[in-house]
């Protein structure tokens, strides 16, 4: 098991816009992902569930994974959350 800690930075957090390529990215992994905020904790892979955390920026989330690519998954998205979701 990975985690780390990261700041959402963009004013609007984790919308629709952003979450959309934050659950795309999670999806191109092998390993099971999840975000957690104030102890509560959501499937990274999905959408509804990573819209329900109600997230918004300033907020510190951990991303959790386990599996084979769980590094390169955790941050890979924490760098992701990182560059404000720039492609």
């Amino acid at each position: 098991m990975y985690v780390k800690e990261a700041v959402v930075k963009n004013r609007v957090g984790l919308r629709a816009r952003p979450a959309t390529f934050f659950t795309q990215k999670a999806n191109e992994f092998k390993s099971s992902i999840w975000i957690e905020k104030d102890e509560r904790r959501m499937n990274a892979k999905s959408l509804l569930g990573v819209l329900s955390m109600g997230i918004i920026g300033g907020t510190e989330i951990s991303i959790i994974a386990d599996g084979i690519d769980e590094s390169a998954a955790v941050e890979t998205l924490c760098q992701l959350v990182s560059s404000d979701f720039a492609e």
